[in-house]
């Protein structure tokens, strides 16, 4: 192997050792703390983190005088909806038929984040003092509130049905009116996301994400988006940490806040917002490890109102799992939470065959294994004509060594020669490869697919207790040991060991580094991931040792086969009547 490969080996060597690191320092194992269905006694909030307020905007008005802290509740079959007067928003979103840590049903939006559907006139900075009423009768919830100068702002929270098609969608209603003689203006206003954070303490922090659709393109960013910018393992840094995002578009029609398998998503339905920020927040307890949230708004034109005007706004607010399904009937792009990236289209087909295979078998994993096996069903022409290509680059392996003997010291003549070679017996020596290169889109197809979609949450299958995410059986020093990964990367090694050789030993070695790639790559990820490598990895060693017993193929050349069909062409001709 030449100095280049070398630097390649070396290269990915320590780009794996970096990953390793900086696994470790950013996802930390967090303690499994018990997530309540209910709060019993309500809480004041914590106070929001200051925030610079860009210059477009004006000051707060936050002018109100304090009000006693006080919730209610509404419920549905799906959710139950916690309000916080002051803040006048949802406090918190109760998923009752999605688990969480200890078998407790999820909730979005904790005690650090901003309520949803919260306002405010400043950046970071939510406007407080509305009078909360619950109409039960109607499922809602009505908030009303007048600022110093008279401007009256009412907003309406209106659950879903229990037979809503969505049942995840709350309404909100926003009223404003000028009952002075003096006209009232606001330099612009936001409507609160509320917050995201991690659900599972092995949740990947980089889903944690403030999403926003402006002018038809899905753009975003995730908690790191707020770290200094550098080279920490060189002790570099060009910028410090952020504290703010903000950004002004034109036609923005929704904004997010995304954990890994959940969203919350404010949709404007009537005038389109004009900007969007994010500030992310701490979740830790007392002496844990830093565990990130984040949250935001969408941000809304200027107001201006005469006297005695009334201006009325309308939006959606989704609360739910990042269902394909549920968040293309909100038919506003919202399903771009999903982050399926460049192999969406795989994704989003591997994730209809899942759910297929699925409600005939009633098993996730039962579906993978299945849809695996059809995947692999289909590909077989193609690996069946690589491992032939391969038996012939085997059998051409005793020429290939005489000749990197006599040109050992011509590199560049011994290339030219070895084409030479392949092109003379009709080898093609990247076939092999081809079965690979088909395989990487569908590989990140399933990896963007498993990382977002909702489905395999606390699906089992025998020792792994949730498919979404490592399998853990144990700890060795605080080390986990996630068996699925490994018995993935020993498929590999036995593919890899019974598959026929061609190449140089150096450029054999190479490929066992293959594994190791895949075992890092996947080790802290969704176990379901392994699972499919491991199952088509099983498939292929069961059809390479249904061929590696045939007899090596007799290679001529291609001047001599022709030859041959010639001679067999006129003696045919010789002996027609």
């Amino acid at each position: 192997m030449d100095r280049q490969g070398w630097i390649a080996v070396v290269l990915c060597i320590a780009g794996l050792v970096a990953w390793q690191w900086f696994y470790v320092q950013n996802y930390p194992k967090q303690p499994e703390v018990p997530v309540p269905v209910a709060v019993a006694t309500p809480t004041p909030e914590a106070p929001l983190p200051a925030a610079p307020a860009p210059a477009a905007l004006s000051p707060a008005t936050n002018d109100a005088p304090s009000i006693s802290a006080r919730e209610e509740s509404l419920a549905t079959k799906k959710a139950e909806y916690i309000f916080s007067n002051d803040a006048g928003g949802i406090e918190r979103a109760i998923l009752l038929l999605h688990l969480g840590e200890e078998r407790q049903a999820v909730f979005l939006n904790g005690s650090r984040a901003m309520p949803i559907g919260a306002m405010g006139f400043d950046a970071g900075r939510i406007a407080g003092g509305f009078d909360m009423e619950i109409n039960r009768g109607d499922g809602a919830a009505i908030f009303r509130k007048t600022e110093s100068d008279g401007l009256e702002i009412t907003k309406r929270f209106t659950v879903p049905a229990d037979d809503a098609a969505d049942p995840y969608l709350v309404k909100l209603a926003v009223e404003f009116r000028n009952p002075t003689d003096k006209p009232i203006s606001r330099a612009a206003y936001f409507v609160s996301t509320g917050g995201a954070a991690p659900i599972h303490p092995k949740d990947l922090p980089m889903y944690t994400k403030f999403k926003w659709m402006h002018d038809g393109k899905a753009s975003g960013i995730d908690v790191n988006w707020f770290n200094a910018s550098g080279l920490p393992l060189l002790g570099i840094q060009w910028s410090g940490p952020k504290s703010l995002f903000f950004e002004m578009k034109p036609d923005v029609t929704w904004a997010a806040v995304t954990s890994q398998y959940f969203s919350t998503i404010v949709t404007t339905e009537k005038t389109r917002g004009v900007s969007s920020w994010a500030t992310r927040f701490d979740t830790r307890k007392l002496n844990d490890s830093p565990v990130f949230g984040i949250q935001g708004a969408l941000g809304m034109p200027p107001l201006s109102l005469a006297p005695g005007e009334t201006v009325s706004e309308t939006f959606s607010i989704y609360a739910g799992p990042k269902d394909l399904t549920l968040l293309r009937g909100l038919k506003g792009g919202q399903d771009a939470t999903l982050d399926f990236g460049m192999f969406g289209f795989i994704s989003e087909f591997l994730l209809w065959a899942m759910n297929s295979l699925h409600s005939i078998t009633g098993s996730f994993a039962l579906a993978i294994i299945i849809l695996t096996l059809i995947i692999k069903s289909a590909l077989w022409p193609v690996q069946n004509k690589a491992t032939n290509e391969m038996r012939k680059m085997a059998a051409l392996s005793p020429k290939m060594t005489e000749m990197r003997e006599k040109f050992k010291d011509d590199p560049q003549k011994l290339n030219e020669e070895m084409m030479k070679m392949y092109r003379e017996y009709g080898v093609n020596p990247f076939s092999g490869c081809l079965p690979m290169l088909i395989q990487i889109p569908i590989f990140f197809g399933f990896y963007a697919m498993l990382g977002s979609a909702i489905e395999l949450r606390n699906s089992s299958f025998f020792w792994v207790h949730d498919l979404s995410q490592p399998d853990t059986v144990g700890r060795i020093l605080g080390f986990p040991i996630n068996l699925l990964p490994i018995v993935m990367a020993g498929t590999m090694i036995w593919q890899m060991a019974i598959t026929p050789k061609s190449g140089d030993k150096m450029q054999q070695r190479i490929f066992y580094f293959m594994p190791v790639i895949f075992l890092v790559f996947c080790y802290n990820y969704a176990s379901a991931l392994a699972l499919y490598w491991t199952t088509q990895n099983i498939f292929s060693i069961v059809q390479l040792y249904l061929t590696r017993n045939k007899p090596l193929p007799e290679l001529e050349k291609k001047s001599v086969i022709a030859k041959r069909e010639a001679a067999a062409q006129k003696k045919k001709k010789r002996t027609r009547p």
